[in-house]
């Protein structure tokens, strides 16, 4: 099975002025097609730096792909790059060039002359053409290596990578198998916990079990190397019963189920409405549980925070307010060297005002208050 590494290129993401989700969809690609993704590197406008990168994947992978800097400006650097890690120039392929011209006149437009710039390839490379954007990408062979140039607008790069590289790279490598992932989602326990409940199994090899923490949920990644999907499948089968029968009802949800849907699925089942009052954090509560077609009547925001007695008051009120039959009430107070998290709960079965103390670092605060009450939700 060849292994592959990604190089996103731009100072813009370099230096954290625009998110990088090219990464993420092409690591997500390369796992469907059953190739191993060791390493994703950024890097910014400077074609020496870029060239370096490329060589020290080289030594570690078969096939690298970059992403971005491509275009036709002075600082679109990987064509120059690529030719310098390979140790070649680029060359003019005037059939790209007419493909160029043709696509601009498409638009009603003329190519200004540097867009000329897109026509050179590194010398030996395989032009591919772009017909959702101006620059054409290319594929460089080396023996059993290759480096695979992509645009970086992320609708080029995703059409060309699932119409023209993934099938590029399943015919050169002759991919038959998969790599297949189930992510359980888990709430309400800490990630040393889990551990300690199922630390031996993340000492398998295939499938492997891994854990990533956010604030306030864990999720365990169980992934499969296969011939196949349903191959796949079966490997996960038995691994994911013993996670379930270990970790028990800490488990919400699976794969893109998220906890705010799992939340107000509790309250539908009861044939319940509700409503929500936040403060402190930031409306993020109740856009989340907008963002879920259900039960949710009403989410008032405060901008002031209540004090702790008169939460259970304002909540209440509200709720009475758009008549429905919960009301949750969140508020988040700053201290020293923690967070208080106040919750209150009113439902026809049950009526309760707590307060819960965060002590992880600040900015995640409100993260782990709005988690820990839609895990309240959910058990209801």
């Amino acid at each position: 099975m060849p292994s592959a590494e990604i190089i996103t290129i731009g100072s813009e993401i370099l230096l954290g002025e625009i998110v990088d989700t090219n990464a993420h969809f092409l690591a997500r690609a390369l796992r469907d097609a059953g190739i191993d993704l060791y390493r994703k590197t950024t890097v910014g406008d400077n074609a020496k730096r870029i060239a370096l990168a490329i060589q020290q994947a080289l030594q570690r992978c078969e096939i690298v792909i970059t992403t971005g800097g491509l275009g036709p400006t002075v600082d679109d650097p990987t064509r120059e790059a690529v030719s310098l890690a390979a140790g070649v120039e680029t060359e003019y392929h005037p059939e790209l060039w007419e493909q160029i011209e043709a696509r601009f006149r498409r638009f009603g437009r003329l190519p200004t002359e540097n867009n000329r710039r897109q026509a050179f390839i590194p010398m030996g490379a395989k032009a591919i053409e772009n017909p959702v954007g101006t620059a054409p990408i290319f594929i460089l062979e080396r023996e059993r290596q290759v480096i695979i140039s992509l645009p970086g607008v992320p609708r080029e790069m995703e059409y060309l990578m699932e119409h023209e590289v993934i099938p590029y790279l399943s015919k050169h490598y002759d991919l038959r198998d998969v790599i297949k992932a189930r992510i359980l989602h888990t709430v309400g326990v800490g990630e040393s916990q889990i551990d300690d409940q199922i630390g031996d199994l993340e000492a398998y090899s295939n499938p492997t079990v891994g854990l990533a923490a956010h604030s306030g949920q864990v999720d365990v990644r169980i992934t499969a190397k296969a011939e196949s999907q349903e191959a796949a499948d079966e490997l996960i089968r038995p691994i994911e019963t013993i996670i379930r029968d270990r970790l028990g009802d800490y488990i919400y949800g699976v794969d893109h189920e998220s906890l705010e849907e799992v939340a107000l699925s509790s309250v539908t089942k009861n044939n319940w409405t509700i409503t929500v009052v936040e403060a402190g954090l930031e409306g993020n509560l109740t856009r989340r549980l907008a963002k879920v077609k259900g039960p949710l009547l009403g989410g008032q925001v405060l901008t002031e925070l209540p004090g702790t007695e008169d939460l259970f008051e304002l909540t209440n009120s509200y709720r009475l307010s758009q008549q429905a039959d919960v009301g949750l009430g969140v508020a988040i107070y700053p201290a020293t060297d923690k967070q208080d998290v106040t919750i209150v709960l009113i439902s026809p079965k049950e009526q309760r005002q707590f307060t819960r103390s965060y002590g992880g670092p600040r900015e995640y605060g409100s993260l782990w208050a709005i988690n820990h009450s839609l895990d309240i939700i959910r058990r209801i």
